[in-house]
């Protein structure tokens, strides 16, 4: 490497600025340069494919972002030819070099070349197991295990990705064949299936290996995965009335669509037990000695983005949530289901209905689904969910938020077309409707001292022309997991028994920092942010225009508060200085709950830059 120039560090760490973070400083993020212009990795690394240099560069720029290793605090920028470089003292007279390029989503730098270097000899480290060997010769030696898991879910993903780049082109002329070449046509509850197929091949904004799920075999992707729109059968075990707490799924008050034991081969346990759903990929796991495995699969069903939840493939206005053995989003993050959460889910519905029972406005514009209904065994694999949508929707289009930057079976972004039929051919446009209503309803919600876990799988757009015009209503599904301030929030409503309805005590406190928290890494960052800079990446619109936009919508919706809730927003998202950024990996995968203090893994905090500060 050619020998540094004489440009001193840009930035030095400061123990006194947030969580021991670096000021940052070197650029603001309207200025930062566009991911595109960075060098392409695959041309600066010899032997490593594309799926592997973007998979490092993603995984290197998290853990910068997250700090891990003392990667961001401990560093400092310096300047080669090429461009600069973090330079993070290491054991001995050595140091590691990270190739960065400046970003401004949710922290100052992220990874340039998908590399570490060694300072002393010069050595390369290029293939995650070797960069994560490194690094964690930097860790607590209790941490080691962590970073070891965290390699083995960077090659489950690994693995992800080259399969979706094999089948990427099959997937999306069966997509085509079956719902039509231009996704702005594919409606109704069954075309958001077709969606969800396009989200599962994409990236999360945040977490790194995404599309990793441990311990699934090729074979059980192509057959289960939402990114293969699969249809399968579901199996099914009964269980005793006795065993069973439900809601809604009692005796007497089972669907249509349920089959009797008698359907599945049970005939001699009518009147003692009742059916339960099991996921093909749970069927084989130890569900208790009172579980009674039936003698058949019943019931098509088609996976859904969230995978564990599947649709009903003669009715997909109809979903199950059944759990699963696997993880996404970190090797702690597994998809069983507590029974606590069916309860919160219901009782979150019914504190954002009573809300907008409030706010008329938001009566045609946010739609809930219905998720009152569950059973459960008090085991974490036998559990169900019944998720009915409204009614009306099969001649709009509704889909996840986050498959708005996937990639259409034509190649273009599921955005453009959708542009293209309601917003005349402009993706800034359709952008700008969804901050509008989004922005105007989460504020709402948070000047009731609540933040829903509302992110881009959870919400879903719903378009169609009315009255001659483009609209867009937003909808809702799972509202467990949310953070309530009590004080506002029970003032505010005056309805105690909507609060003590929820079962998870974390859900709880006094103040707004659990709910600003919440309401920035999710609606803030999650739902425009990340938008504003992929629009930008994807070259539909200047960065700083699309930043312009997520700020002054914020605003207005800030602008319409009450003063004391809107002050908070101004002062702790409009703004600070820093803003808080989810640290996924760390909490997820790298360390024990013990060894990071997360009460709760999927909010569990470092900061990043403000990218809605306005420039001088």
């Amino acid at each position: 490497m050619t020998a540094p120039t004489a440009v001193r560090p840009t930035a030095q760490a400061d123990p006194a600025s947030p969580k021991g973070a670096s000021p940052e400083t070197a650029a603001s993020p309207q200025d930062a340069a566009s991911p595109q212009d960075a060098a392409s990795p695959q041309d600066t690394v010899p032997g490593m494919d594309p799926a592997e240099a973007e998979l490092t560069l993603r995984v290197l720029g998290a853990l910068l972002r997250e700090d891990v290793a003392g990667l961001r605090s401990r560093s400092a920028p310096v300047r080669f030819e090429d461009g600069t470089w973090l330079r993070l003292p290491a054991a001995g007279e050595t140091a590691l070099l990270l190739p960065v390029a400046e970003d401004g989503f949710q922290c100052a730098y992220t990874a340039r070349l998908p590399l570490l270097r060694r300072e002393r000899d010069g050595t390369q480290l290029t293939g995650l197991t070797a960069i994560l060997g490194e690094l964690s010769a930097l860790a607590d030696p209790v941490d080691r295990a962590g970073f070891e898991a965290f390699a083995e879910e960077c090659a489950q993903t690994l693995a992800t990705m080259r399969l979706h780049a094999r089948t990427d082109s099959a997937v999306g002329e069966e997509l085509a064949e079956r719902y039509g070449a231009d996704p702005a046509d594919w409606t109704g509850l069954a075309g958001s299936l077709a969606f969800d197929a396009l989200a599962a091949r994409i990236d999360h904004p945040v977490y790194p290996t995404a599309r990793g799920r441990s311990g699934l075999s090729d074979a059980q992707l192509h057959s289960y995965a939402p990114e293969f729109h699969p249809a399968f059968k579901l199996h099914w075990v009964a269980l005793p009335f006795d065993a069973l707490t439900s809601s809604g799924l009692d005796r007497g008050a089972l669907p249509a669509f349920w089959p009797s034991l008698g359907d599945l081969g049970l005939p001699e346990l009518e009147g003692t037990h009742l059916p339960l759903p099991v996921h093909p990929l749970t069927a084989a796991a130890s569900l208790g000695e009172r579980a009674v495995p039936a003698g058949r699969p019943y019931l098509d069903v088609v996976p859904t983005l969230s995978m564990r939840t599947v649709a009903l493939a003669d009715d997909p206005a109809v979903h199950l949530k059944l759990p699963l053995g696997t993880a996404t989003l970190g090797l702690r993050n597994r998809r069983t289901i507590k029974p606590g959460t069916l309860v919160d889910g219901a009782a979150g519905q019914r504190l954002v209905e009573a809300v907008i029972a409030r706010e008329p406005r938001f009566r045609d514009t946010v739609l809930h689904a219905d998720e009152t209904r569950y059973a459960h065994a008090s085991h974490d694999l036998l559990a169900v969910l019944l998720r009915s949508y409204p009614a009306g929707l099969d001649d709009a289009v509704v889909l996840p938020m986050a498959a708005l930057l996937g990639r259409a079976p034509s190649g273009r972004l599921v955005v453009d077309h959708l542009a293209d039929r309601f917003f005349a051919g402009d993706p800034v446009r359709l952008l700008d409707a969804c901050l509008r209503l989004l922005f105007d309803f989460q504020t709402t919600l948070f000047s009731y001292g609540i933040a829903l876990e509302s992110h881009q799988q959870n919400i879903s757009l719903v378009l169609d022309e009315h009255e001659g015009r483009a609209r867009l209503r937003l909808l809702l599904k799972d509202n467990d997991g949310p953070r309530i301030n009590t004080v506002r929030c029970s003032a505010a409503l005056g309805e105690q028994a909507l609060l003590d309805a929820f079962d998870d005590p974390r859900t709880f406190g006094d103040t707004d920092d659990a709910v600003v928290d919440v309401f920035t890494t999710i609606t803030v960052h999650l739902c425009a942010g990340a938008y504003a800079f992929g629009l930008a990446r994807h070259g539909r619109a200047p960065l700083d225009r699309l930043l312009a936009l997520v700020r002054d919508r914020l605003e207005e919706a800030v602008d319409r508060l009450a003063e004391e809730p809107g002050q908070v927003l101004r002062d702790r998202v409009l703004r600070a200085g820093r803003l808080p950024v989810k640290a996924m990996v760390t909490a997820g995968t790298l360390l024990s709950k013990e060894r990071s203090g997360a009460a709760d893994i999927n909010k569990h905090y470092t900061t990043g830059p403000n990218y809605l500060l306005r420039g001088e």
